[in-house]
């Protein structure tokens, strides 16, 4: 499905990005064993792809949401936008981190009936209502989430979760984003990493 990182606007080469983004491009390369498309997708304005980039590595790197977690809420997102992208490609990373092949495509769908905790479901909750509806999410979301056990931090990182992801989401469509062919198979058997 991925011969091109995008179908909507050309695809920098990688020997044209800026210094700083064929390392980070490399550096994917290395860590995954290949280059997941958003990173040349994204590449196409270098400055927007360092501020999107630098703001995903501060909530995941600063976050006490567990990964598990991270991934749900941007899969739960990305479902609930239709964005294929980053359902494939979260969806693996969530089937990774929660050890579960089934995971992705209960969530993606509905995550009201995933094999999720009543913790999770409220988690997943608010980051679709403040999809949807924006404007409905009030204190009592707010509440709900504590009620379940999140601190106000993790609460926070929810939200930005969800609102990074559905910029991504709205750029993936826009401009048509492939996912990779790995990420389709990543996470479904005990052995893959």
């Amino acid at each position: 499905m991925a011969d091109s990182p995008m179908t909507r606007f050309p695809v920098p080469a990688v020997e044209e990005l800026p210094e700083d983004m064929q390392e980070r491009v490399h550096d994917e390369r290395e860590r995954s064993g290949f280059i997941p498309n958003v990173f040349l997708a994204f590449a196409y304005k270098p400055k927007q792809a360092r501020a999107f980039f630098d703001y995903y590595d501060a909530i995941i790197d600063d976050s006490p949401l567990a990964r598990e977690e991270i991934e749900m809420v941007v899969v739960a997102v990305s479902g609930t936008n239709d964005c294929l992208y980053c359902v494939v490609a979260h969806g693996a990373l969530a089937r990774i981190y929660g050890e579960d092949p089934h995971l992705a495509e209960q969530l993606a769908t509905n995550h009201r009936t995933a094999n999720i905790s009543d913790q999770h479901k409220a988690m997943c909750d608010v980051a679709v209502t403040l999809t949807e509806n924006p404007a409905a999410v009030d204190e009592s979301d707010i509440e709900r989430l504590r009620q379940h056990g999140f601190s106000m931090e993790e609460i926070w990182d929810i939200a930005s979760l969800t609102s990074l992801f559905n910029l991504s989401n709205r750029m993936a469509h826009f401009a048509d984003w492939r996912p990779n062919d790995e990420f389709y198979r990543l996470g479904r058997d005990q052995g893959d990493d």
